[in-house]
């Protein structure tokens, strides 16, 4: 993904590698000094639907006083194998350091790893966000179709999303959350904000730019806060 392809790209970092030697890439957009947003594209390698918002944001021209940060994929291996892990069948939303637990073996779909942050994608967005400081991140998922509504001013901006996109609020269940990417952010950064869009099985281009609105909007809305509300 050349820079030279989106005109508003200020930086490319290649932050990390992956298993299988591929890059951990994240494009910084916007605005340096202003409030720190960050996109993840896809997590879970068999949910690529995000690449399309990423994809979007990269084109787009983004608001005065937001620095964007899109990283459209932290587990470039698990899309080229098709499979929701990383090329050691780690489900890399199971391996972060915060919260972690043992979940199954090698091939359970939620196998978190022989130990915490044990996957070099984890270890490189972990430092990534630490030097980033991101003070909010949007990580996309499918295929539930949901957000899971949250509470004080995270709760109003997961809210103004849904409210964009037509997603409905509704908690998500069906799985073991330990070793949450969004968790770690929230529990791990000082004054961090992070939640999950499931998106639906499929999007399409149209869909894809009203997600990425959305984003703007958000970060708009971040922006726009009086310090006392952030981090809350």
């Amino acid at each position: 993904m050349p820079t030279s392809a989106y005109g508003n790209v200020l930086e490319r970092r290649v932050f990390g590698t992956s298993i299988q030697g591929r890059p951990l890439e994240a494009f910084r957009m916007g605005d340096p000094k202003g409030v720190t947003v960050a996109v993840i594209g896809v997590i879970h390698g068999n949910e690529e639907a995000g690449l399309l918002i990423t994809d979007e944001l990269l084109n787009m021209q983004i608001p005065k006083g937001v620095n964007l940060w899109v990283i459209p994929s932290m587990n470039p291996d698990g899309t080229a194998l098709n499979r929701r892990g990383n090329a050691n069948r780690v489900d890399l939303n199971r391996n972060f350091p915060y919260g972690w637990a043992r979940i199954g073996q090698p091939g359970y779909w939620q196998y978190s790893g022989p130990n915490r942050a044990s996957e070099p994608e984890t270890k490189a967005l972990v430092s990534f966000f630490r030097v980033i400081k991101p003070a909010l991140g949007v990580w996309y998922h499918q295929d539930l179709n949901i957000i899971s509504p949250g509470v004080g001013f995270e709760g109003e901006i997961r809210a103004r999303y849904g409210a964009i996109t037509g997603l409905p609020m509704k908690r998500i269940t069906g799985g073991t959350y330990t070793g949450v990417a969004a968790t770690w952010q929230k529990r791990g950064l000082k004054n961090s904000m992070a939640f999950v869009v499931e998106l639906g099985k499929t999007l399409n281009t149209d869909e894809a730019k009203v997600h990425a609105s959305a984003v703007l909007d958000i970060s708009m809305m971040l922006r726009n806060a009086p310090s006392s509300k952030l981090g809350k």
